[in-house]
This record gives structure tokens, sequence and C-alpha cells, in this order.
């Protein structure tokens, strides 16, 4: 009957050959047969050609004892990065070389990072402390959205412009009179409706998505970029841009060793910067320097490491953190609020 038929060519003529040159024996079945027999049973069956032979190819891969991911889901070697291996700040027992300048409320505890320097591939320098309320705030991936698009449109003005059908040239006389033709009433060549003519609902630039974030929510873009940075460990401190060489190869090396990625932000207080970093950075495509009241959402997502001064740590906290008090309240909250006159 139909229901009976073989769903694969490749199961019927391994039937027909007898199991590929192995005689079948009814005393014992496939109870009695090796792992061996299985495997090229299934790959006989799972020929190209056949829906299972993904399957079957995965199949005798796990019987076979092989366990490794497809080939599609395998990393290149190339791209695949080496653990950082060393102690942790808190666990390296290294002197704390920065304190927290602005107090930090008793149910948190600062964050600490490695100090580091330009001065030579030599290992950390000490610990530095973070404050909690700037690195290590709750990860608010909306906000820094809403923080990046905003960046991205308040400035653009679109220049974009299109002719009205009173702007296109001609037009003015009527086409053909308004009855007796046999063809659709026209008033003019210039219409909407014809080719050539004029554009209805078009833009009319220029146009400016000019809008403007709330203060605060800025603020917190800034802490939860600063975060994300420090929580993946992608935010290194040194202690200031001085560098033993202009060189830029010396730069690019140093990088290299200390695992920075293929991008780099580094930040610092002053605008007047030493010579030997701008000279290395002058035409580097992947490591960017900047003072610390240009730092931005955008930047700090467009480059994979950020690098920051001492100097940029302390005012990035003292100018953050300022936000948080600048507004106090006219009525004291501990009063109760039903006596407000």
């Amino acid at each position: 009957s139909r229901g009976l038929q073989p769903a694969c060519p490749a199961r019927s003529a391994w039937r027909s050959d007898g199991g590929a040159g192995h005689e079948e024996d009814p005393t014992l079945g496939w109870r009695g047969r090796g792992k061996d027999m299985l495997m090229a049973a299934l790959l006989r069956v799972c020929r190209p050609g056949c829906a299972g032979r993904d399957f079957g190819s995965r199949l005798v891969s796990v019987l076979s004892g092989g366990n490794e991911l497809p080939a599609n889901l395998l990393l290149q070697t190339n791209i695949i990065k080496k653990e950082r291996k060393g102690p942790t700040p808190i666990d390296a027992g290294q002197p704390v070389l920065r304190k927290c300048e602005i107090a930090i409320p008793s149910h948190l505890k600062p964050r600490q990072a490695w100090l580091e320097s330009l001065q030579g591939f030599d290992e950390k320098l000490g610990v530095v402390e973070l404050h909690p309320d700037v690195f290590a705030v709750p990860p608010r991936i909306d906000i820094l959205h809403e923080v990046a698009i905003w960046q991205k449109n308040f400035k653009r003005i679109s220049h974009a412009r299109v002719k009205t059908r009173a702007e296109v040239r001609g037009g003015g006389r009527k086409p053909w009179k308004q009855k007796g033709g046999g063809r659709a009433r026209q008033g003019s060549i210039r219409s909407p409706l014809w080719r050539g003519g004029g554009v209805s609902h078009g833009p009319r630039g220029p146009t400016s998505y000019y809008y403007m974030l709330p203060m605060k929510v800025r603020v917190m873009g800034l802490k939860v970029a600063l975060t994300m940075k420090f929580a993946q460990d992608y935010l290194h401190i040194i202690d200031s841009l001085e560098m033993p060489s202009p060189d830029p190869e010396y730069l690019r090396d140093l990088a290299l060793h200390r695992h920075w990625g293929d991008s780099v932000l580094i930040v610092d207080a002053n605008e007047d910067m030493p010579e030997n970093i701008l000279e290395a950075t002058k035409n580097s495509k992947t490591i960017t320097v900047i003072p610390v009241l240009g730092l931005n959402v955008h930047s700090m997502l467009k480059h994979e490491t950020l690098v920051l001064t001492l100097d940029a740590v302390n005012l990035l906290e003292k100018k953050l953190l300022w936000h948080d008090t600048r507004f106090s309240p006219l009525y004291p909250f501990k009063l109760p609020y039903r006596d407000f006159p």
C-alpha cells in the first residue's frame, strides 16, 4: 500500500543491499549489532538529498564522542580574546591612592579600579576608589538610548525642499477647454497629477529637529554610560597623560599590551594637553583625546575603551553629583505639608 512505501530512497537502497554489505541475523536483531554498525547505517540512511542528514550527522557525532559545536557556531580564533589574568583590585591588597572626595551614602560602598600609567608597560600602580553614585548606578538602557538619539537629532537641520504647483515654471494656461473634449478636466499642466508638476505635502526645508531633554535625564545618561564601561571592564584610570615618546607606535603597543580594544577614548581635565600625547594621536583613527567637558554619551558608545585621568575622574564626580542636590526644596520635607501656608 501507499502508506508502507519508504519515505527516503536511501533507506530502500540500504534495505535492498542488506544493510551496506552486512548480512541480516534474525537471532540477533538490532540489539546485537555494535555501535559501528549503527553509525554506518545512519551515515548511509542520511546521505545527501535526504531530509534527515543534519540530524544523522549530529547523532553520529554524539555517539562517536565529539560534542563540538557546528561550524557555523564556532568563533574564529582571531576574534577570541584571551582571559585577563590577575587579581581584582579588591583582592590585590594594593594601597589605595585615591579616596572619594565627596561623601558616600552609608548604604553604598565605593568601587575600586586599577591605577595605570602611560610611562611604561609596568603593572598597576595602585588602587583608586570611584563614587558609586557615578560609576555604579542602575543600568537604565532606555535613558541611554534616549540620550543617544537626542544627541544625534538636536543639531540636525534638514534642507530638503520641493516646489509646489505655484513655484514650478509654466502651467498658467488651461491645457484644454473644460467640456466637450472627452478628457478629464484640467486647469494646469503643473498640477501634482501631471508629470513635471508640483509636489503636494512634500518637505519644505530647512526643517529643524531641535528639542531639549531635561538636565536630569542627560546627567543620568552620562552616569549610565560610565557605569556600563566600568561594569564591562572597559574603563581604565591613568595618573596623567605624560608619555616618554611621541611615537604613535608606542601608544598602539601600549594599548595592545593592556587589551584596550580596537578604539580608545582618552579624557583629561585640562584642555592644554602634553605635546607627546597630541603628536601620537594626531593621525590616529582608533585613539582619540578629548577634554572632560566634551565627554558625551555618543563618544563613549562609539569607542570600545574609555581611559580617564585622575583629574578627569575628580571633575566628573564633582559635576555629576552636584546635579543631585542643585534643587533644594523650598519647604523642609521633615515638616508636615498640611501646615503649608
